[in-house]
């Protein structure tokens, strides 16, 4: 391929884009520390990460207290009623992967969100009983700390229920729930007052009782304190007062899978990341293995150049996911050819450097025979162990089911299958018949949490929420840092651009576009449009000095704590 001179961004001009101005309240450089750091969706989750290494604990061990401090400060996306990834690098450079994504009920059917005519109904898969998949984050949580854990398991626990007993929420925190109180009341079973039952205000105290005590059970129970007695029984009882099918069975047979990484090299790099059912490790070694190709040219008048070879990128891994990405358990994934070379240079060969490809004349490569709420977090303890942690219920709050008597949020995973091919699910990412609904399938994610490293030295952990914006937002973090030298918290701060196939456009994040560049791209045929931010990126950079630079993202509460 010609080479090709690209721009993101100008070094002497921190935390912006040509394309549009840096996130407002973002800062220049993040928080370092000399030993550890945490970087997680919400300032009291961190600071929890932090006290567990400061305790002796490893990455590991604080990982598993961040997620379930999340599940109690963070619900709309934190959970024990959802699910994620975790990917794990020790300090002797060990590689793991562990997979406690949500699994379909064993009563649940291919077509179950079709009426009787054939047509998708999308609410069923989004919102109420029927849309959550079973939970996999306590099991997952269980399986690592059987493996990795060093500090006894209650003290890991414990911060959770001392936070569900009680915190102080936010302007911000209390609008989120008056917001959601209706949706609450709608689709759970019993009004869940914990939430609704109050005008939050700035300065209230949310007590989630019912939560502390389900929390409590897991830490004097471990994995039966949430997948048998009481509060399994009020899953159950909950699903069969809302029309949902979850069984005993389904807890019993439920069990998260330590995976072999998804491993990739881009330049002096190489990227840790997570396979099937994530399609987004596949999607990032995709578009860096093209982007390789291509030289950058740190030239602001270029920028549009980058975005519209990015676009490209976009559109073909995109079109590849809806075809051949999906629950490699259920469905042979071929993930070594759409990652090879030789595939990805067949995936270009159509490739214009002024014109767009429209997004109805791509499809997917041919394959010779033989996967917006989610919360991230990041953590590098003393000893140099690092995990990248991607978690989920689905859409904001999940399915706004509230477990009565156990105070957890479900999630809305269902969507994540293809619930009808070439229909479109919440984030409008379109599926095909590898994502199909199977009993006991996990449904296909776009969770990208990578951990990187540089002359085999721990380089970076990144990773993001954000529905199919997901993987994107990852690259564009990755490319800010490797190839045009922006800190971590520049690169998490500067503005986002996203595409994925379908719909055939390029969305930006809300705020000045320059029109410039704007003219330059609708030149080559590329329509925009606004929305609001891309993804909430939480990243560690180790730096050339050795100290670790906490990129925390200002979209949101996003707080890097270390010491």
């Amino acid at each position: 391929m010609a080479a090709l001179l690209l721009i993101l961004f100008s070094c002497n001009q921190p935390g912006t884009q040509p394309g549009g101005r840096g996130v407002e309240g973002s800062s220049e450089i993040g928080v370092l520390a000399d030993s550890a750091m945490v970087v997680s969706a919400h300032p009291l989750a961190s600071e929890v990460g932090v006290e567990i290494l400061k305790k002796g604990g490893n990455a590991v061990d604080a990982a598993i207290a961040v997620q379930f401090a999340l599940a109690v400060v963070f619900p709309e996306a934190g959970n024990i009623g959802g699910g994620g990834f975790f990917v794990i690098r020790d300090a002797e450079r060990n590689y793991e992967t562990l997979d406690f994504r949500e699994k379909s009920p064993i009563n649940s059917s291919r077509d179950m969100f079709l009426d009787e005519d054939g047509e998708a109904q999308a609410q069923k898969s989004q919102r109420g009983h029927l849309a959550s998949g079973i939970p996999g984050s306590v099991d997952g949580m269980v399986k690592a700390y059987e493996r990795h854990g060093t500090l006894p398991w209650a003290e890991l626990v414990q911060p959770a229920i001392d936070l569900a007993n009680g915190f102080v929420l936010t302007e911000r925190e209390a609008k989120k729930f008056k917001n959601a109180s209706p949706t609450f009341k709608e689709f759970s079973t019993v009004d869940p007052v914990q939430f609704t039952g109050k005008d939050w205000q700035e300065g209230d105290t949310l007590v989630q009782a019912q939560l502390a005590q389900t929390l409590t059970y897991i830490r004097d129970n471990g994995r039966d304190g949430f997948y048998k007695g009481p509060v399994a029984k009020a899953m159950l009882d909950e699903m069969q007062r809302g029309g949902g099918v979850f069984t005993q069975e389904d807890f019993d047979q439920y069990e998260s899978v330590w995976r072999a990484p998804l491993i990739g090299n881009y330049k002096d790099y190489k990227l840790i990341t997570m396979g099937p059912p994530s399609s987004g490790g596949i999607i990032i070694l995709q578009m860096l293995g093209l982007l390789e190709k291509y030289e950058l040219d740190p030239n602001p008048d270029n920028f549009a150049d980058y975005l519209h070879l990015k676009t490209e990128l976009e559109r073909r891994t995109y079109a590849d996911r809806a075809a051949y990405m999906a629950d490699a358990d259920y469905y042979p994934v071929p993930v070594k050819t759409l990652i090879s070379e030789e595939y990805l240079d067949q995936r270009f060969q159509d490739y214009d450097s002024n014109k767009a490809t429209p997004s109805s004349e791509i499809f997917e490569g041919e394959i010779p025979q033989e996967s917006e709420e989610t919360t991230h977090f990041s953590i590098i303890d003393s000893k140099g162990n690092a995990v990248s942690a991607t978690t989920t219920i689905n859409g904001s709050m999940g399915s706004y089911v509230v477990v009565d008597g156990a105070g957890f949020l479900l999630n809305n995973e269902m969507d994540d299958f293809s619930i009808k091919p070439g229909f479109p699910n919440m984030f409008g990412v379109l599926g095909g018949e590898a994502n199909k609904i199977e009993p006991g399938k996990r449904m296909l994610s776009s969770m990208t949490p990578v951990i990187m490293e540089k002359n085999e030295e721990l380089y970076m952990v990144v990773g993001t929420p954000g529905g199919s914006t997901i993987p994107t937002s990852v690259f564009q973090t990755i490319v800010n840092v490797t190839d045009f030298g922006m800190g971590m918290q520049q690169a998490v701060s500067a503005r986002r651009f996203h595409s994925q196939w379908q719909p055939d456009h390029i969305y930006f994040e809300r705020g000045k576009l320059d029109e410039e560049l704007k003219s330059k791209m609708e030149a080559k045929g590329h329509k925009f449009e606004e929305r609001g931010p891309i993804g909430r990126v939480d990243a560690i950079l180790v730096r050339e000095d050795g100290k670790l630079e906490g990129g925390a993202d200002p979209r949101g509460m996003d707080t890097a704590v270390g010491y």
